[in-house]
């Protein structure tokens, strides 16, 4: 009963929203025409469709992974993010994103060199340096590649990036894969040097590979 009456509220309000009808005609809806009728009828089923296609991404840390490469003088590295907030939501059956949250401390980022993650420490400023990134869209290119965008923050910048992904889903798992290149210089940050000798390239890549059960 609940179920259906949020449903009759959702109905509701899209009527309202979509100019169908006026707010002071819901009251009387006994009183519909039988094109009335049709038309809350067919906005219902859509609706109904619009709810059931709706679905969030239960995610297993376990088997994702987010994961920054690297190049610098004479060797290449790669950090993960041990720890992280995460948020994915779509349409269940195109498996199109419609909001992707994510939320680190740069300290969670590992690079399997204590003394390397220390410093990049103290190259962000120091304390517990955060990041960010809030997804905007995405679309279907000319090639039929799938491709999003959103609002990647460091260093308290913000900037706008795009790269290509792809959604998967393997029985009950949906798996995202995509990476991002950036270059960190248009973060506010210098290029990072050490002795003289070592320099690591402005140009990283970002890779993810999200996985979870649709609920």
């Amino acid at each position: 009963m609940r179920e259906q009456n949020m449903r009759s509220l959702y109905i509701k309000k899209f009527l309202i929203k979509h100019g169908i009808v006026g707010s002071a005609f819901l009251p009387t809806m006994k009183t519909m025409t039988m094109n009335q009728r049709t038309i809350t009828t067919f906005c219902g089923i859509l609706c109904s469709a619009t709810l059931s296609q709706a679905a969030t991404l239960d995610l297993d840390k376990e088997r994702s992974r987010i994961q920054v490469d690297a190049k610098a003088t004479g060797h290449n590295f790669t950090g993960t993010l041990s720890d992280y907030k995460a948020s994915v939501a779509g349409e269940a059956g195109s498996l199109k994103p419609s909001a992707f949250t994510l939320s680190w401390n740069f300290t969670d980022l590992k690079t399997d060199d204590v003394k390397r993650d220390a410093e990049m420490i103290k190259w962000l400023g120091g304390g517990t340096p955060k990041g960010s990134f809030k997804f905007v869209k995405s679309w279907t290119d000319k090639s039929g590649n799938e491709q999003g965008m959103g609002n990647l923050t460091i260093n308290g910048v913000s900037k706008v990036v795009s790269f290509p992904f792809t959604a998967k889903k393997d029985g009950e798992w949906v798996s995202i894969d995509g990476k991002v290149t950036m270059d960190y210089q248009n973060f506010s940050l210098p290029i990072i040097r050490a002795m003289a000798v070592m320099t690591v390239e402005p140009q990283l890549v970002v890779r993810f590979h999200m996985v979870g059960k649709v609920k």
